[in-house]
């Protein structure tokens, strides 16, 4: 569903990465773990077409978006990647409701539509309480749900997420953790996290060990 075959990455004289190979089936929840610099986030960026690998091959759902030109590529991320950042990237300037509604609206779809679906999915992530806040009024626990509804709105193939939970106090890591795998469950979604965090990992099923650049185990 989601594959890599000898992705190769390199920032001036410095490789990052040194040939992935990477399959990930689909409902599958699998952590990218590995020291600081080891080449992770650099891997996720390129699976979610945000860079662009200098050899190797990226498939997702059968097709290869590096083929694509810039604005084709730009509505398969839309549709097909939803994103999950440390530092959830809300708009502050609009409500969780509007936030949400963002991907949707950028593919064009009508605003009814687009505000029907965020609506079941805060309603789904027990937000819907809080749909009318703006992020400032929002607990760091509730920003990153948000974002994971933003994230899923689009119904992605896969949802990339970069140290999801770093900037969570136990609590809220445990509820966030908990919720992702709600979500495998209970609408199949599949998810590749980069993370530091050891018990999130040890939950994932299965872990890819990332050093220097390549797959260790």
């Amino acid at each position: 569903m989601i594959q890599t075959v000898g992705i190769t990455k390199s920032f001036d004289k410095l490789q990052i990465l040194k040939g992935i190979d990477l399959l990930v089936n689909k409902k599958e929840i699998v952590a990218i773990v590995g020291p600081s610099g080891a080449g992770k986030t650099t891997l996720l960026q390129i699976i979610g077409t945000l860079d662009k690998p200098d050899s190797g091959k990226v498939m997702i759902e059968g097709m290869d978006p590096f083929r694509l030109n810039e604005n084709e590529m730009s509505h398969f991320r839309n549709r097909h990647i939803g994103f999950v950042f440390q530092f959830h990237q809300l708009l502050p300037e609009f409500t969780a409701l509007e936030n949400v509604m963002i991907p949707m609206l950028i593919a064009r779809k009508k605003v009814t539509t687009a505000e029907k679906r965020a609506k079941e999915l805060l309603d789904f992530l027990n937000m819907s309480d809080r749909m009318t806040h703006k992020p400032a009024e929002l607990s760091g626990g509730e920003k990153q749900r948000i974002a994971v509804a933003r994230a899923l709105i689009n119904k992605p193939s896969v949802i990339l997420a970069d140290e999801p939970s770093g900037s969570l106090d136990t609590k809220n890591k445990e509820e966030l953790h908990a919720l992702f795998f709600d979500l495998r469950n209970q609408l199949g979604q599949t998810f590749i996290i980069v993370t530091h965090d050891e018990r999130l990992a040890t939950k994932t099923d299965r872990i890819i060990y990332l050093n220097d650049g390549i797959i260790t185990k």
